[in-house]
This record gives structure tokens, sequence and C-alpha cells, in this order.
């Protein structure tokens, strides 16, 4: 037993050693990688053809329904269509190689599921640079599923103005909110030329909020000495541990009703039927009531839409994926491999216990 217990902890102290150079030799290949690569190589652009995938979907269900005969038969028919149809777009190809034809209108969908610091405002940014790059404003439609609540003002700036490209450049766009798109998810929804909301999604929230705590009684309390210095009368307005004045408190209230004031303008000048006023008061509203006072147009989960769109069109699911590095797959394979080592020796201990 005694044996066992000394083997194990070797064992164990090994696996660390071999599992620490493995990381550390994955952190300096990844790093020569990024050197010669450049940071073009950080993902990856994903494309589906939705259209496939709510056929399969219905045609599933139709051969549960089906008794032995009449599957076998559809099944029959369904080869014979996919290979007329794999043939046709062979041929369609073929005439887009050599000249510009006709086809369905296409319908982009993106993906936005938003925190905080918007930090998916990246990835919807190469996303965006993908479709623009082939769609065609005379025919083309690109509809963004927004998940957010909103976060910091100059994140979600930069995140509605890359839905701003889009409508830039002469393309219709559908916003599809099923759960939430409040404060500055509802400033990216806004540029939108159409909002569909589900009929329990919060939208609106019109507002600025800023909040933070002051210990600066606490720390007098204990004769604690905290000092701000600054160059700039409004350099800093309110601070954590230093004594806060009127006069910085009142700066820092004219700061936020300014960016409130330009939140209304920007929701304005792209939806002018609201009334702003009326809605601009950091309320929310549900979309049964949103759409009553006109901050959505319809109401409609974005699966309904999306499986309607597949009856006019090609949806095409664009997205771009980080690509993990070197490190963090090398470090899972790790963690993975070292958890398993761990739990068969407890188990293995456990078994001569046991005996």
């Amino acid at each position: 037993m005694e044996f066992l217990m000394e083997f194990g902890l070797f064992a164990a102290k090994t696996a660390t050693l071999v599992i620490a150079l493995i990381i550390v030799i994955a952190v300096i290949v990844s790093a020569v990688h990024r050197d010669r690569h450049g940071d073009d190589e950080d993902g990856e652009l994903s494309v589906r053809r939705l259209n496939e995938k709510y056929r399969k979907l219905r045609e599933a269900i139709e051969a549960r329904m089906m008794d032995p005969d009449h599957r076998k038969v559809w099944q029959k028919k369904k080869k014979k269509d996919e290979k007329a149809e794999k043939k046709a777009r062979k041929t369609q190809d073929k005439a887009r190689s050599g000249a510009v034809i006709e086809t369905r209108p296409r319908i982009f969908v993106l993906d936005f599921d938003g925190d905080i610091k918007a930090s998916d405002t990246e990835t919807l940014r190469k996303s965006i640079t993908a479709v623009l790059a082939v769609a065609d404003p005379a025919r083309d439609e690109v509809v963004v599923r927004l998940e957010s609540g909103g976060g910091l003002v100059h994140a979600y700036g930069l995140a509605a103005a890359q839905l701003d490209r889009i409508r830039s450049k002469g393309i219709r766009l559908t916003a599809c909110v099923d759960k939430v798109a409040a404060s500055g998810g509802y400033m990216m929804a806004c540029v939108a030329d159409r909002i569909i909301a589900s009929p329990f999604a919060v939208v609106g929230s019109i507002g600025v909020v800023a909040q933070l705590p002051n210990f600066h009684r606490l720390l007098k309390a204990n004769n604690v000495d905290f000092e701000v210095l600054t160059a700039g009368e409004h350099k800093r307005t309110l601070t954590i541990f230093g004594e806060n004045t009127e006069k910085g408190r009142q700066k820092f209230l004219d700061d936020l009703e300014d960016t409130h004031v330009l939140f209304k303008d920007y929701v304005s000048e792209r939806r002018p039927e609201l009334d702003i006023q009326a809605v601009a008061t950091g309320d929310i509203w549900f979309g049964r009531r949103a759409l009553e006072v006109k901050l959505i147009d319809e109401i409609q989960t974005s699966d309904e839409y999306l499986i309607d769109a597949c009856e006019r069109g090609e949806v095409i699911a664009v997205s771009f994926q980080r690509k993990r590095t070197l490190p963090e797959k090398l470090g899972l394979a790790a963690s993975t491999a070292a958890e398993t080592t761990f739990w068969r020796l407890i188990g293995a201990f456990r078994n001569q216990k046991i005996q």
C-alpha cells in the first residue's frame, strides 16, 4: 500500500511537470506563430444555409409520420429531387462565373449577444465586413438577432455604428429581439429599418445611469487621507475615495444629461415617428406595449421571421468565430488529462483501501 502511494505521488508530480512544460512550449510556439502571421488568422468565418436546417427539420417530422411503404416512396423521390437540385446549383454556379444572373434574394443573419462591454462588437464588425463585400442593395437583406441589456456608452456606440455601415450602403436591415434590447441594446436596434420583437421581449430604457460608492467618510473616521491631484478643472468630478463636492457632482450630472440628449437624438434620427420625449424616460416596455408606442414595428419571434424568409430567398447565417490559440487548446487538453489522471489515482487508492 505504501509503495502504491509513493508511486502515485511520483506519477502525479511527473504529470504536473510534463503539463507545465507543454504549456510553456505552447506559449512560445503561439507567440512565434503570431509574429509570423499577424492578426489576420485569429478567427474564421462560418457560413451556414438555414434553409437546409429548417428543411431537414420539416422532413424529419414528415418521415416519422409516414407509414413504411409511403416512406420508401418519399425517400426515393427526395433523393431524385436532391440530385436535380444539386445539378441546378452547379449550372447556376457556372453561369455566375461567366455572367451576372438573377438569383433569389439573400437574407444574411448576424448574431449579437451583448454584455456590459459589448464584447461581441469585434466579431460583429468582421461579419459585417464580410457581408458588405457580397450583399446587393437591390435585393438582399441583413437580419441581426440582437440580445443585450446595454452597457458602456462608448462600447455600444461603436456597436451601433457597425450596424450603421449596413444602412449607409442602402441594404435593408431588420433587427429581431427575442428577449431584450434595452439601453445600449436599443441604441443598436433603432438603427434597423424594421424592429421585430417577441411578445414579452424587453425594449426601451432610453436613459443613462452612473453609480459609484464613496468611502471618504470611512477613511476619515480611520484617519486615512486620500488625495486626488488633477490638472484641469473637470479632470475628475466624482471619486470613490476622495471628498466629493457639490460643484463636481453637478458637473457629473451635466455630463449625464448631455449623454442622454445625444442618445435621444440618435434614436430620433433613426425612428422619427417616435414621440421621443414620451419614451426617453428610462422606462422599459414589453413587446406588445412597445408596439403601441412605436418602439418596435411588429410582434414576431426571430424563428417565425426566418422561416418565412426561407420561402422568399436564401437565408444564410454568417458569424466570425475566434480560433483558440495553441496554448488554449493545449491548456484545455492538459487540464482534462490532469483531471482524468487525478480521478484515476483516487480510484486506484480507493480500490486498494477496499481490498
